[in-house]
């Protein structure tokens, strides 16, 4: 359980690094130190706001909504953590941190899907 922690903070700090990359309005200063740091400020936010957006999920019924919504929480949440953070700086919020949490979420799955089939592979040839 807390390899698997360890292992998807590490894959959202790899996410951040590409996403500050990408884009030219996000920066994260000071390092793989303040990556690891951003990401777990923006874990730390992300697991609040996902608590108390459960308390108004039933509200919410239409797939289009929620997806509009969770793309509008995320950029909230980065926008939290670059307040929170002096290690992130993020421009404006209606067009680099929007589009940060895309590339965000875009980044973090395909990372995530390439290490987990990894780690999945590993366990078949272990087991075999």
């Amino acid at each position: 359980m807390l390899l698997a922690l360890l292992v998807v903070w590490v894959i959202l700090a790899v996410a951040f690094a590409i996403t500050s990359w990408i884009l030219p309005g996000m920066d994260v200063s000071g390092g793989f130190w303040s990556y690891l740091w951003v990401s777990a400020l923006f874990g730390i936010v992300n697991a609040i706001a996902a608590a108390l957006l459960l308390r108004f999920a039933p509200a919410v019924r239409s797939v289009l909504v929620m997806g509009l919504l969770a793309l509008f929480l995320s950029a909230l949440m980065l926008a939290i953590t670059d307040a929170i953070s002096d290690s992130l700086t993020i421009d404006d919020f209606w067009w680099t941190t929007v589009w940060a949490a895309i590339i965000l979420a875009i980044v973090t799955a395909f990372i995530e899907a390439l290490v987990f089939m990894f780690l999945l592979r590993r366990a078949e040839r272990t087991a075999a």
